[in-house]
């Protein structure tokens, strides 16, 4: 039998550059966010961060720049990314891409672009990523319900992303509350990022359920889509470190009693929430294991293993600040190292499918013998 050639596409090509690619940018920008936090002092390490950082300002303009030349010249090929069920989750990406390169620029950034240009930056990106995750949240809910005409047993962890959008707002929107004039504007700003906790919150409870049910009653995920799983672990542990920071800034910007109730807010919810997040990375991981022994290849669902570890790692941090434990600070080091590890992989493996055309190519012809182990979209975004 004579197998089809995978396809391949010229490297610059954007022809088949979809919202997937976003995830670059938070996956890089975590990472720098994160290790800013950790509870050990590295000699060396902020250097390091900031350069992240800064890789993953310039990842968010290219890819702003090649998905607006995808919109202007492949038109045909951004409709099919919408009407496709397994790609326009992805929209959600874009918001958290902004929002994460946003809230890096004051957490390390401003090392190198001094605090007035990171707030500025921020502030930009809050706004924006805000305004896009808020749409994505309700187009993409919408688009499903009326036009992909999908059934629960198709249900994956990628129908998370648009409704974790609001949640990545609400953990980074409140690093803002300290450089606006004292009183409204600040309640204000932390009283509308704890609503965007709420709207994630609720949202993703409702969706979970299915996801849940499908990966126990449906079977393992086809081999590709089996780093999704990870993307559990994004709201779980985002919302960890959304309570978190809220608990650090409230105390001057909300009357008593409700910043105390932010400080208990955190480890109560927290606590729980974290304990969840462990019992699916294990999960995933297992499922992460039994997909690379049955042939599991490298594909753009690997950047699922970095942005959902690095908000675990967040939420671990902010747990060990408010509840002074060395059971939180020492697994935050531990996810730390494994979110490193995952984001090498996952550049190595993205810059090498690049560079053999595979990453951009688009979907090739179905084999003669369906193959239950690989998994290809309308649109070609997973590969």
């Amino acid at each position: 039998m004579v197998t089809a050639a995978q396809p391949v596409a010229h490297p610059l090509s954007v022809r088949h550059l979809g919202p997937n690619w976003y995830a670059t940018v938070m996956g890089t920008a975590v990472v720098a966010t994160a290790g800013a936090s950790l509870p050990p002092h590295i000699p060396g390490l902020r250097g390091v961060l900031v350069g992240v950082w800064a890789l993953s300002l310039v990842l968010l303009l290219v890819l702003l720049a090649g998905r607006a030349v995808h919109w202007s010249r492949h038109r045909d090929q951004a409709r099919a990314h919408l009407l496709d069920p397994a790609t326009a989750p992805f929209y959600g990406c874009l918001a958290m891409a902004l929002l994460a390169v946003g809230g890096g620029a004051l957490t390390v950034g401003r090392d190198v672009i001094g605090l007035r240009a990171a707030v500025a930056l921020d502030a930009v990106l809050f706004t924006a990523g805000t305004a896009t995750g808020l749409a994505a949240a309700v187009a993409v809910p919408y688009l499903m319900a009326v036009r992909h005409r999908v059934e629960p047993g198709q249900a994956t962890p990628v129908w998370l992303l648009p409704l974790v959008a609001p949640m990545v707002s609400a953990a980074v929107g409140p690093l803002l509350v300290p450089h606006l004039p004292p009183g409204q504007a600040r309640e204000t700003l932390l009283l509308v990022c704890f609503a965007l906790f709420g709207l994630s919150l609720l949202a993703t409870l409702v969706m979970l359920p299915l996801v849940f049910a499908r990966s126990l009653t449906g079977g393992p995920l086809p081999l590709a889509l089996t780093p999704t799983l990870f993307l559990v672990l994004g709201p779980l542990g985002q919302s960890t470190t959304a309570v978190g920071v809220f608990a650090d800034v409230a105390p001057g910007v909300v009357p008593e009693p409700y910043s105390e109730g932010f400080g208990a807010l955190a480890v109560l919810y927290g606590v729980p929430v974290m304990g969840f997040a462990l019992l699916w990375f294990c999960l995933a991981a297992a499922h992460a294991l039994r997909a690379r022994r049955h042939g599991m290849r490298f594909s753009m669902t690997w950047w699922s293993f970095t942005f959902p570890v690095g908000t675990c790692v967040t939420g671990a941090e902010a747990l060990a600040r408010h509840t002074g434990l060395v059971a939180y600070a020492g697994p935050a080091v531990v996810l730390y190292a494994v979110l490193v590890a995952a984001w090498v992989t996952a550049v190595v493996g993205t810059v090498r499918g690049l560079l053999r055309g595979e990453l951009l190519a688009g979907p090739g012809p179905a084999p003669a013998v369906p193959r239950p182990v690989t998994a290809r979209t309308t649109s070609g975004a997973v590969r």
